[in-house]
């Protein structure tokens, strides 16, 4: 049957058929979507594109695959495998390890002492807030779309363009290189402090000279243990992860080891006893027992810390004043939780560098001479101390919290993930450092909690005399978190320069983007090692903090900034999935994070803020050109001609995309607009934040249409102010409609700012209209548009669309998805929801699936398709399989070919045509309504292709009959006529005969046309336009509003009124309708 169907008219002559798709082998088999079959070689079916998107994965090479291919040096290859990381393993435990550090275990005790707990939790309050604030933003930023592995960088620099991405990219490069450092630096402390003290190379022969010697050895021992770290990442970051599970649970064991310490003070404070002479703390180093004298057997002796106070051991020995005028007494270091230590404690004790650690509790008589001071065995403040020196020192143990989308390539559901690990991760560390300052605070002793190397309780770290069940467990613990957090750094750092040097934004960076040839970035590793090295020379981790504290600061600034901005221009694909963030969330995060970088160090902060611009101006400057006028006004024009020039450059990105519509209106003979609803569905449109341009055509010449075109334009202004619709106004006089509507696609807007959309009404009464250039000047724009790449909205019954002051009830928005064309579809009722005459609205999408298609997993795959498009919307698929082509799709195409070609061949007047094609029609039907009645109910399934058969027979006869009826008086006249005529010619009479001659050839043309048959391309594209619209009316008839993919024109003239026809068909049934034709380019995109 299917073979005799396509036995018509040959494919060539059909107007809907381009020749070149027989060649190519792309022409479409099936006839439910034969109405679509032009488009198919560029517009797929839904369902291959579903099937596309399913087997995509957004991961990039990152160190799972450097890993694999290190591994892989054989013929055969491991597949790469998808991303299987959960919250939990995949951001929640890397935020945890990378928060948590060497700030907590070496300078959190140190900072309660010289804070106060008061003071402490304001710094650790406002350092987690800021941090929280940022992930609120991150969260959002990172859920709105899909985040390949790139991190900060990647969303900064796809949110606020290059420029800011490379400025703040490398500002938190530098971060994280600089953190490199004082992991590395906390290292070797813990080491030579705490570990193995005599492994010093320098010794300071005189205490003045300890600083100085302890940073020699920082200097030598970091270096080493650089240049160790980094062969280690050059060699393979396999290693790097097969340790980081080792060094997390350090970092675990370490924290409950604290709080098993604490609660063991309330029943047995631990045994650290320190000596105080008078009010002042002693070293405890070189002594073993806090006594001047001590008796053995029946002699009193001298002490060793005598010898430290006085010239010899002698009893007459010269003493320090201090010294002689003070008693020495020892107090319990950890006197335990329930000791109420917290009060002490509850105040700040700040002081200059050399202050002494003195308990205000103890009796102090007498003074001494600073200068002596210097030389004696007290514990004194190595630093000047206020509160901003603290808040810097203290930043960077809130910092890490990037660690998850870091990895974002490698989460299962990196828009889930991201948000709940990220904010349960700083909710939790929040929690650790909070308690651990009032625990600190209500279980240590003051001076000792101000003893920051632990002198005083002979060289132990001070958190470590508080762990249980030893003091070793912190120490190691510690040891090996820094060495992990110093080797994830060297890791991380290298890569994310990698990341920026490969974007092509800094050209003088371009070298670092190679490396090995599984692309590991070996020179940017090299380059991060000496950028790490200048942190080491430094040697100070106290002085280091503070820097990197700045670069980390300002990403996190930028990172706020981001998620405001975008929040605050509500771009259509600004959609994030996590919902909980708001412009005024990221506004105070990008204050507080401004305001902790003063804080911490104003010349720090402006050094950082110096570094970012440059870059800034750096990676802009190449097409900037600045010119300044007079005044704002001046100012303003330069501006925007710099932006117009700027975005002319180059075509927007997908994410950029927004609707720019020219609305093409009419107006009547007093220049009044036609149909205002076309201006209220744009304004409903206004949440796309793009370019209106209201266009209107006068036929005439310019000269004379002047005085009418001005008219028309405040009419057309004056209803654009009554509908709200912000835009600009065009009206173009031209010959005809046709070259005016040309003309104002091409033209249209500005440089950049040009519209990429047309908003046209769909010709309603153009079967009823004298002038069939009406609906050809239609088709003509259709075309046009499509040849400008545009895409083209056409509202059907546009007069029956909704007011702005309109509010429809809770009912849906039903997009009938049949061929992707740019995913204009699923971003209007996006749009529409977030006006208020649409907000109650639901969206539904149907799409449809062929005989071939797995309608089920369709499924799936659409509902993760608007998943990751952050659209919620029902979903189903409507099954339309290949039935036979019914009487009815046969008779109505046969009724439209003859209706084209009846008025093409018959100059009737308009009321002839209407009586004459309805009564073609009303017979046809009832006719055929009787012969197939009795067949139709004894038929069975196998009969089905003979009916058909039948049933087109019956139509050609029963056509044929009625116009051999009701013309055969006509047709006998006509052919008799011409051989009985014998007369003299007169003028008059010639002319009478050549009109009978005429009304003979017509009514011969007549009879052949109710003879033809119908060109069966057209009766598969009437088989698509019946079934399809069956379908959509039986599911959207009561939707408030229906989108629907809209076929292209024929690119054959001759079939213009036919496609008038299929869309007529097509929309039949149904209320207001938006016809819907893509431009060819992607408009939304599940990428962020």
């Amino acid at each position: 049957k299917n073979a005799d169907l396509s036995d018509g008219v040959p494919k060539e002559n059909s107007p809907f058929i381009n020749n070149t798709d027989i060649d190519k082998g792309n022409s479409y088999d099936g006839t439910n979507m034969a109405l679509f079959e032009e488009e198919m070689d560029s517009n797929p079916m839904v369902s291959s594109l579903l099937n596309k998107l399913a087997n995509y994965t957004n991961l990039t090479q990152g160190a799972q695959e450097h890993e694999e291919a290190e591994e892989d040096e054989g013929p055969k290859k491991k597949a790469v495998k998808s991303p299987q990381m959960g919250t939990f393993m995949g951001v929640y435990l890397p935020c945890l390890q990378n928060i948590l550090g060497v700030i907590l275990f070496l300078r959190l005790t140190w900072i309660v002492g010289t804070a106060g707990i008061l003071e402490s939790l304001a710094i650790v309050a406002l350092c987690c807030s800021c941090t929280m604030l940022t992930a609120i933003s991150m969260s959002a930023i990172a859920t709105n779309g899909v985040v390949p592995a790139g991190g900060s960088y990647y969303m900064i620099s796809r949110s606020l363009g290059p420029e800011f991405g490379g400025a703040v990219g490398l500002c938190f490069y530098l971060g994280t290189t600089f953190a490199g450092s004082m992991y590395i630096l906390g290292t070797i402390e813990i080491l030579l402090t705490y570990i193995v003290p005599k492994a010093a190379i320098f010794v300071a022969e005189k205490k003045e000279d300890e600083v100085d010697a302890l940073l020699n050895n920082m200097r030598v021992y970091g270096t080493c243990c650089l240049a160790l770290m980094s062969i280690v990442v050059f060699v393979g970051v396999k290693y790097v992860n097969k340790l980081a599970l080792v060094f997390l649970a350090c970092v675990i064991l370490s924290i409950l080891a604290i709080y098993a310490g604490v609660i063991k003070t309330i029943f047995e404070p631990p045994d650290f006893p320190v000596c105080m002479l008078g009010n002042r703390t002693l070293q405890n180093h070189n002594f073993d027992s806090c006594l001047k004298t001590e008796v053995i057997g029946n002699l009193t002796i001298t002490t060793k810390l005598w010898k430290l106070f006085c010239d010899g051991p002698e009893f007459n020995a010269t003493c320090n004043d201090y010294f002689n005028n003070n008693n020495v007494t020892s107090i319990q270091g950890i006197p335990g939780l329930t000791s109420g230590v917290i009060s002490d404690n509850m105040w700040s004790v700040y002081g200059p560098l050399a202050m002494m650690v003195e308990n205000k509790n103890l009796s102090s008589f007498g003074g001494s001479d600073p200068a002596q001071d210097i030389y004696m065995p007290y514990v004194v403040n190595d630093i000047t101390t206020f509160f901003t020196l603290l808040v810097g020192i203290y930043f960077p143990s809130v910092t890490g919290i990037m660690a998850g989308s870091n990895r974002s390539g490698d989460l299962r559901d990196a828009q889930k993930s991201i948000p709940i690990g990220t904010i349960m991760a700083i909710a939790t560390t929040s929690f650790i450092y909070v308690t651990c300052v009032v625990l600190f605070g209500a279980c240590i002793e003051g001076v000792l909690l101000r003893d920051k190397f632990g002198d005083s309780v002979k060289g132990n770290l001070v958190i470590g005399t508080l762990s249980w069940p030893s003091p070793w467990v912190i120490v190691i613990g510690s040891f090996f978190s820094c060495c992990g957090a110093g080797l994830q750094s060297l890791t991380g750092a290298p890569r994310l320069l990698q990341a920026i040097a490969r974007d092509g934004i800094v050209p003088f960076l371009q070298v670092f983007g190679h490396g090995k040839a599984n692309g590991e970035p070996t020179w940017a590793l090299l380059l991060t090692a000496g950028i790490c090295e200048i942190g080491i020379l430094i040697a100070s981790l106290d002085a280091v903090a503070p820097i990197l504290s700045m670069f980390f600061l300002m990403c996190y600034l930028f990172v706020n900034l981001a998620c405001a901005v975008q929040t605050l221009l509500r771009t259509p694909n600004w959609r994030p999935r996590f919902k909980y963030y708001h412009w005024a969330l990221s506004f105070l995060g990008m204050s507080l994070c401004l305001a902790l970088m003063f804080i911490s160090s104003w010349y720090y902060a402006i050094v950082a803020m110096a570094i970012a611009s440059c870059i800034y101006k750096y990676i802009e400057y190449r097409g900037a050109e600045k010119e300044w006028g007079d005044g704002i006004r001046g100012l303003s024009l330069n501006a925007a001609r710099y932006a117009l020039i700027r975005l002319e450059e180059a075509p927007p990105h997908t994410k950029n995309w927004r609707p720019q519509v020219l609305v093409l209106l009419n107006v009547d003979s007093d220049q009044g607009v036609k149909h205002p609803r076309l201006l209220s569905l744009t304004t409903q449109l206004k949440a796309g934040k793009g370019l209106t341009i209201v266009g209107n055509v006068l036929e005439g010449t310019y000269l004379t249409k002047d005085a009418e075109a001005k008219r028309a334009e405040q009419n057309i202004k004056s209803s654009m102010s009554t509908e709200k619709t912000k835009g600009f106004c065009h009206v173009v006089v031209s010959s005809n409609l046709r070259d005016g509507f040309s003309h104002l696609i091409q033209s249209a807007g500005l440089g950049g700012m040009k519209h990429n959309t047309v908003l046209m009404g769909w010709p309603g009464t153009w079967r009823q209209s004298n002038d069939p250039q009406s609906w050809k000047n239609f088709i003509e724009t259709v075309r046009e548009t499509t040849a400008a790449h545009h895409a083209l909205l056409v509202a059907k019954n546009v007069d029956g669309f909704p007011t702005n002051q309109d509010r429809l009830g809770e009912g849906t928005i039903d997009v009938w998805w049949v061929v992707h064309d740019g995913g204009m579809l699923m971003l209007l009722p996006f749009l529409l929801r977030q006006h208020k005459v649409w907000r109650k609205c639901k969206m539904r999408i149907f799409t449809v699936a062929q005989m071939d298609d797995n309608s089920i997993q369709m499924k799936k795959d659409l509902q993760m398709f608007l998943y990751h498009l952050r659209l919620d919307a029902e979903v189903e698929v409507v099954e339309m399989h290949d039935n036979d082509i019914s009487a009815f799709t046969y008779e109505k195409t046969l009724v439209m070919e003859q209706r084209s070609q009846m008025l093409k061949q018959m100059q009737l007047s308009r009321t002839e045509r209407e009586r004459e094609i309805q009564s073609i029609t009303d017979e046809s039907r009832s006719s055929i309504r009787r012969k197939n009645q009795g067949a139709a109910e004894g038929a069975n399934l196998s009969q089905q292709s003979s009916l058909m058969e039948d049933t087109q027979e019956d139509e050609a006869q029963l056509i044929h009959d009625r116009n051999t009826a009701s013309h055969a008086a006509i047709n006998d006249k006509a052919e008799s006529g011409p051989e009985q005529v014998h007369m003299t010619w007169t003028k008059d009479k010639l002319f009478t005969e050549r009109n009978r001659n005429r009304e003979c050839n017509a009514n011969v043309a007549v009879r052949d046309l109710f003879n033809m048959k119908p060109n069966q391309s057209n009766v598969r594209r009437m088989h698509t336009a019946v079934k399809l619209n069956e379908v959509v009316v039986n599911k959207s008839q009561g939707a408030h509003l229906v989108l629907l993919n809209m076929p292209g024109p024929p690119r054959n003239r001759g079939g213009d009124e036919n496609y008038m026809e299929f869309l007529e068909v097509l929309l039949e049934g149904l209320n207001r309708v938006l016809l819907v034709r893509g431009g060819g380019r992607e408009v939304i995109t599940i990428y962020s």
